[in-house]
């Protein structure tokens, strides 16, 4: 049967910013308006609990509609596109009401604290060309990833053999007075959670399911009930073997990514957002200069941001079709993340498909233990 004409052909999406604080304003509005100007976008409502904030938010951008209530904008306004820049613990509940109303989703991460409310989110998705919701991701996008993810797949350098992934970046206190940060209710976990899944995420994208993980996790600085440091070991579905760290007690910040594999060493080092010259292929000594230059061409620039995105899954809206980072897609990161707790607060190995229905960890990433505290708060200094 011929396929359905798309609901969004013709004319612009229409789309909603839930939430007017710092992600809102500096990611997610400029994303939207970069796509505003090639044709694809238009920004008809926001939303926020604050009067003034969303009113200041929408005078500024030239947002025509202003509101408190998501439930009345979503009935007034009937958005095609709703972007979710609100806490993690929110996350849920507002992507669930805008499904229900019709719209594709576009959320933050953390995506939601557990598996259980990502798998309540799948399941409000449509069965049959959306609308669907997906994560962001963007460290996925742009010409760099796009490149090493296709060596990979194509295994063109040869089998990856070692990873490393490692986010590690730094806190201070005062960023932890944001009351709901540090919380297992409210943000859903700590670096892991919140900083490192990006990479994690990313090395996923790359090297494609993981089978295992060990891991160990440590409250060492703040004064916080998550942890502020994990360590873990990954094994991979095709064999390779991963180390990861997630810090939020290093002054010396970076984002890194290696992945050696049997003909070349690929290399990503950057710390919020990576371009064409932030990723390094290292060729074995008996690879032709001209192979390895075949490698090293990325392509036009196109650097990995929340536009790269946003471009992409427009293109699938107007395709009717699951965009990346939804669904399993996007689930195998938070397993992942909910695995290395698990794993850390166990002292076990464990493995990819586990955790389920029944499993402490599957509604909560500390097992719902309130009382988990790897070094009492008491001994953490000032």
């Amino acid at each position: 049967m011929p396929r359905t004409r798309s609901p969004f052909a013709g004319r612009r999406i229409r789309a909603a910013v839930i939430g007017t604080g710092a992600i809102g304003r500096g990611s997610h509005l400029p994303a939207l308006a970069g796509l505003a100007e090639e044709g694809g976008t238009e920004v008809v409502a926001a939303v926020d609990i604050d009067q003034d904030a969303v009113e200041a938010f929408c005078a500024q951008a030239g947002i025509p509609h202003a509101y408190t209530d998501l439930d009345r904008m979503l009935a007034e306004q009937r958005p095609d596109l709703v972007t979710i820049c609100t806490p993690p613990t929110l996350h849920r509940a507002q992507t669930v009401a805008a499904l229900r109303a019709g719209a594709w989703v576009w959320c933050e991460k953390p995506p939601v604290p557990s598996l259980a409310d990502f798998d309540a989110i799948e399941a409000e998705e449509g069965t049959d060309g959306g609308p669907y919701a997906a994560i962001v991701f963007q460290h996925r996008f742009g010409s760099g990833s796009r490149q090493v993810r296709r060596l990979l797949a194509e295994r063109a350098m040869g089998r990856p053999l070692v990873a490393h992934c490692q986010t590690t970046w730094y806190r201070d206190s005062a960023y932890y007075a944001v009351p709901w940060r540090g919380r297992w209710h409210t943000e859903g976990g700590g670096p892991a959670m919140g900083h490192g899944i990006h990479q994690m995420d990313l090395l996923l994208d790359l090297l494609g399911p993981w089978s295992e993980v060990r891991a160990m996790a440590g409250r060492l600085v703040h004064d916080v009930e998550t942890e502020d440091v994990s360590t873990a070991l990954v094994r991979f579905a095709n064999g390779a073997l991963a180390t990861v760290v997630n810090s939020v007690l290093s002054p010396d910040e970076v984002s890194r990514i290696r992945i050696d594999c049997e003909r070349a060493t690929v290399e990503l080092t950057h710390l919020y957002g990576h371009a064409n010259d932030d990723w390094r292929i290292t060729p074995a000594p008996d690879v032709p200069a001209e192979q390895a230059a075949l490698w090293r061409d990325f392509g036009p620039d196109v650097p990995s941001s929340h536009l790269a995105q946003l471009r992409e899954l427009i293109a699938s809206m107007r395709a009717g079709e699951r965009p990346r980072s939804s669904g399993a897609d996007g689930r195998t990161s938070l397993e992942l993340i909910t695995a290395l707790y698990k794993s850390a607060f166990t002292d076990t190995t464990v493995r990819a498909g586990e955790i389920g229905p029944g499993d402490p960890y599957y509604t909560a990433l500390h097992g719902d233990a309130p009382g988990w505290a790897p070094r009492a708060a008491e001994e953490v200094p000032a």
